[in-house]
């Protein structure tokens, strides 16, 4: 068995996914408290406001890491050079954005007809200089698989965060409160990575590193940049066409939606990536890694946001109130499209780890622009058409993540559209049982509470009914074993 360090990949994978479910479930759960306050304490204009200036910190964000994370975790080994000169690189490249954007701000307000986001952006953007300030001691981290030490750092920053975006919104500062919650959060996240990565800079700039790794990166900057408007390209669309409101609405659902695939994303984007290039020279090897996620994936993707789905109308009632309804129809749909997020994340983990950040680029690129030319034409049609839509693309989008990562590793392909299918239509199938038996109860409590009890009995039993069933014995076996050592 491969030795990685003292332990086996397989420990070591086991071990990265246990702590990253950790991390992100506590994430969301955090999410969930405090999204809940700031929800009933807050407007739709509120976060429309915050969401409106979200697309550019994205952006800003990605231009100054470049990437160079993902460079880095594909290196067996990364020296103090290779770090020092990414710490450096992104602090100019920040403090360069970020006094243009200070100057851009009225533009951005004149675009969105809003004068009030100029002095918003300019304190919001704020948090995108901190962020570069722990580029580099977070790709040692992610290097590392060091999922313990982000999970204490994130969980930290979240209630810290939390609890000062909660007490400014009851204190009225409203939309400045969300801002200030953000940029809390990821100076805290920031101080934990210097504290647990080990390592510091010095006073040597020599970016030839940079220019070594920057073939490599680029492509992750123009993917990662593509990314974030793909995945905000909606709240430009509504900000501009529409009003603030509406952002707010779509950001509300878009966030509940965000919660449950992110769960399953970040606990395998821990160690997806370094795992996946450990074994690259093996690629029988690495298809018998690759199946493992990809089936351990689907069997959590499908029924958590398919299930999100079916109880969207009564989660939002319940958590903050009926003002927010308009956002339940956007979390239903958007669930539905969700639960096929974290399959083609691990098939872009498996592009990245074979070197392939070309392909790996110019997938996300061709769907952002085709998510953009599609929100563009169907605008006059109204949000639900542009919503069902964005839905279509990113499912079918699936089958070219596909394409092109069987090039790279010969994939079964009949294997793994089975292990799609058979997930994918027994988690359908407990979803409309548990819909059709909660319709039948009047109570809007006793009815969520029915759909997610059917759901939590019939989806295990129905899965153990099938050739699966071995996936979810695993995962209960590694469960229960963390559970007896105490890990």
């Amino acid at each position: 068995m491969e030795q990685v360090g003292k332990e086996t990949l397989k420990d070591k994978t086991a071990k990265g996914i246990f702590w990253g479910g950790m991390s992100n479930g506590l994430q969301q759960l955090l999410n969930l408290l405090f999204g809940i306050f700031l929800g009933r304490l807050l407007s739709p204009s509120d976060y429309g406001m915050v969401g409106m200036l979200t697309i550019f910190s994205l952006i800003a964000s990605s231009l100054q890491e470049s990437g160079f994370t993902a460079a880095l975790a594909n290196k067996k080994e990364i020296t103090h050079r290779e770090l020092n000169a990414v710490f450096w690189f992104s602090i100019s490249v920040s403090g360069t954005l970020y006094i243009l954007l200070f100057c851009c701000a009225p533009l951005i307000a004149d675009f969105y007809h809003t004068p009030e986001l100029t002095a918003l952006a300019r304190y919001q953007f704020i948090g995108f200089f901190i962020s570069s300030l722990g580029t580099a001691q977070f790709a040692k981290i992610y290097h590392d698989m060091k999922v313990k030490q982000r999970t204490i750092a994130t969980f930290t920053a979240l209630c810290i965060s939390g609890v000062i975006g909660v007490t400014l919104a009851f204190l009225g500062f409203s939309y400045w409160g969300i801002a200030t919650q953000n940029i809390c959060y990821i100076a805290i996240t920031t101080t934990f990575f210097w504290h647990f990565s080990g390592w510091r800079p010095t006073w040597r700039f020599d970016f030839t590193p940079i220019r070594e790794m920057f073939g490599f990166s680029c492509r992750l900057l123009a993917t990662n940049v593509f990314t974030h408007i793909n995945n905000n390209v909606f709240s430009v669309v509504l900000g501009k066409f529409f009003n603030g409101q509406a952002v707010g609405y779509y950001n509300q659902g878009s966030k509940w939606s965000t919660m449950g695939h992110s769960l399953v994303v970040g606990m395998l984007n821990s160690v997806a990536q370094p795992v996946l290039a450990q074994v690259r020279d093996n690629g029988e090897r690495q298809y018998r890694v690759f199946r493992k996620m990809f089936r351990f994936t689907a069997l959590v993707a499908f029924p958590a946001m398919f299930g999100l789905s079916a109880v969207a109308e009564e989660l939002i009632t319940i958590l903050i109130t009926d003002k927010w309804m308009e956002s339940a129809y956007i979390l239903r749909i958007l669930s539905v499209g969700g639960a096929f997020l974290p399959l083609a994340s691990l098939y872009g983990n498996l592009l990245i780890s074979r070197g392939r950040s070309n392909l790996y680029m110019w997938n996300t690129v061709s769907l952002g622009l085709l998510q953009l030319l599609a929100l563009v034409v169907l605008y006059p049609y109204g949000l639900r058409t542009m919503l069902f839509a964005h839905v279509c693309l990113n499912v079918g989008w699936l089958a070219v993540w596909h394409g092109f990562a069987r090039k790279e590793v010969q994939l079964q392909s009949g294997e793994l559209l089975r292990d799609l299918l058979e997930f994918a239509a027994t988690a359908a199938l407990t979803m409309g049982a548990a819909t059709l038996v909660g319709d039948s109860v009047a109570n809007l409590y006793l009815r969520f509470a029915a759909k997610a009890l059917t759901a939590l009995i019939l989806y295990p039993a129905l899965v153990m009914l099938t050739r699966q069933r071995e996936v979810l014995k695993e995962a209960l076996h590694f469960l229960l074993s963390k559970r007896s050592t105490g890990h």
